[in-house]
């Protein structure tokens, strides 16, 4: 099995990357939170590596935190979910915020990530719940309480930014512009559209 894949950046997207190797390119798809971290194209880096084989099927999974691949396997260890809803809940909360949403039961905030619906979302707490240890649970929850809803707002607008195309430092610069002109009730959708100058 592949653990990890050292080598140059030759493509990098929010979902994917692809890595050379000795002149072989492996194609690695990754959440939204690890392509944040990527070294830019042309630059070397060390990705870590979930390999997913089935029959008919050969992918690679990418991280840049064990954190990350650790979450992506508990999440695949839920029965309905497979690596695509794995990678779609990483790219929508950060390893902390998903611990805290599973801690608390939070199914309202787990059912919000695109592929997740409200029973698949039970599961997951339901099996998921006590495979996350106390001092993990209270470092999570307590990490999520210090986040603010306007905190979590603009990070969802900024990842949204990015996986519409956008450069990160690009995306942030332009949630950061329209922040000040939005209602405070304003929502992820809303401060989106006005950074891309939609009405």
């Amino acid at each position: 099995m592949i653990t990890f894949l050292r080598g140059k950046v030759v493509e990098k997207q929010p979902a994917r990357v692809v890595v050379d190797i000795n002149g072989v390119g492996y194609e690695v798809f990754i959440p939204l939170s690890s392509f944040d971290r990527l070294p830019g194209a042309g630059e070397s880096g060390t990705v870590l590596i979930y390999e997913h084989i089935r029959e008919d099927l050969h992918q690679l999974f990418g991280f840049m935190t064990e954190a990350e691949r650790q979450m992506f396997l508990m999440l695949m260890s839920t029965s309905g979910v497979g690596p695509k809803i794995a990678l779609a809940a990483l790219s929508g909360m950060s390893v902390r915020e998903l611990k805290a949403a599973i801690v608390q039961g939070d199914v309202k905030r787990l059912s919000s990530i695109s592929g997740i619906g409200k029973k698949l979302a039970e599961r997951i707490v339901l099996e998921l719940k006590d495979k996350i240890g106390d001092s993990e649970a209270l470092e999570a929850v307590a990490g999520a309480a210090e986040a603010t809803p306007e905190d979590l707002r603009t990070r969802d607008a900024i990842l949204a930014l990015v996986a519409l195309g956008y450069k990160q430092e690009a995306a942030r610069k332009m949630v950061t512009a329209v922040l000040r002109d939005v209602s405070p009730d304003a929502t992820v959708e809303d401060v989106v559209k006005k950074a891309l100058g939609s009405p």
